[in-house]
């Protein structure tokens, strides 16, 4: 097999021949054919996670067939599409597990940080946490819905029944979760970086109903806000964006510091959480929606080994959408 590996952290990923690698128990080897770059893989790289598996193959929106089932794998077969995502593993056994709520559990593995990923020919993963895909659809286009749809689909269960809801950072997940939102038909207020036109009409074009930067308030107040940018700076920004009563929702697993703010900002019941990982029944949920919704990712599709230029694109914001790498 190959990969893109990082070795070393704050360095590039090198291009590397592997041996073949085989499922143990209750595991599958999956042969990929599309792979989602993540904002959260950026983070690996940078060492801003802490503790990363070295040397590991990032990659957590993982696309791609069964071609080897290891022993005791039940209700999946050779051959099937499945899909990936960032929780490989949790432990079954700790309070959070057994309360349901594994995506806090205190002994997890993440994909494509603690146990290897999907830049890659081809991956090993645990049977209980691959979702079965069907036939529907492509492959570059389902996969960034591994990652930035779970989260995304997290995040607004979270962010409650509110019609309006305005998106902080408008990438991968906020063009997925708009399309989601309008189909509820909630209104959708998109917060991009200032100045960046193309980001405010692709949002337009999936539904918006207002579009402007991140230094703007919303013309009207927002029932909730989710915060898919890294930039803790957006925080205070939201609550003042929020009605009495309103909730902003943190989605991703890194920002940079908070700022100090007046209390008042978050006065009036305004509740501030965060949302963290996924569970295996987010996953059941969203994807059997997917169909019915219709969401169409838009795609910048790149070769296994130009994996750094996609995260450097990732990084520069060059692209609408979500890149994806294909072996």
């Amino acid at each position: 097999m190959k990969a893109m590996v990082l070795r070393k952290l704050k360095t590039a990923l090198e291009w590397t021949d592997l041996p073949d690698r085989h499922p143990g128990p209750g595991e599958i080897r999956v042969k990929v054919s599309a792979c989602g770059v993540c904002r959260t893989d950026l983070h690996v790289v940078d060492g801003e996670l802490p503790d990363p598996h070295l040397p590991i193959i990032p990659g957590h929106e993982i696309v791609g067939r069964i071609d080897a089932v290891g022993t005791g794998v039940e209700g999946l077969r050779m051959g099937e599409r499945v899909g990936i995502p960032w929780l490989g593993h949790t432990c079954g056994i700790c309070p959070y597990c057994v309360e349901h709520r594994e995506n806090l559990c205190d002994h997890p593995l993440f994909t494509g940080f603690t146990r290897d990923g999907g830049f890659a020919t081809a991956t090993i993963a645990d049977a209980r946490f691959a979702f079965p895909l069907g036939e529907k659809g492509e492959d570059v286009a389902l996969a960034p819905l591994l990652c930035a749809g779970l989260i995304g689909w997290r995040s607004l269960v979270i962010a409650g029944d509110g019609r309006r809801l305005g998106l902080y950072g408008f990438g991968a997940a906020a063009h997925i979760l708009a399309q989601v939102a309008v189909w509820q038909g909630r209104s959708i207020f998109a917060f991009t970086r200032p100045g960046d036109v193309a980001a405010q009409d692709f949002a337009r074009s999936l539904g918006a109903k207002w579009a402007g930067g991140s230094d703007e308030l919303p013309p009207e107040p927002l029932d909730a806000a989710i915060i898919f940018a890294t930039v803790g700076g957006l925080v205070p920004l939201a609550l003042k964006a929020v009605r009495k009563g309103g909730r902003v929702v943190c989605a991703g697993i890194h920002m940079s510091d908070i700022p100090s703010f007046p209390y008042g900002l978050l006065w009036e019941e305004r509740q501030l959480v965060s949302v963290a990982n996924l569970t295996r029944q987010d996953g059941i949920d969203f994807l059997r929606l997917v169909p019915d919704i219709g969401v169409v990712t838009k795609t910048t599709s790149y070769p296994l080994e130009q994996a750094n230029k996609a995260l450097a694109d990732l990084r520069a914001g060059r692209f609408e959408g979500a890149a994806v790498l294909v072996p």
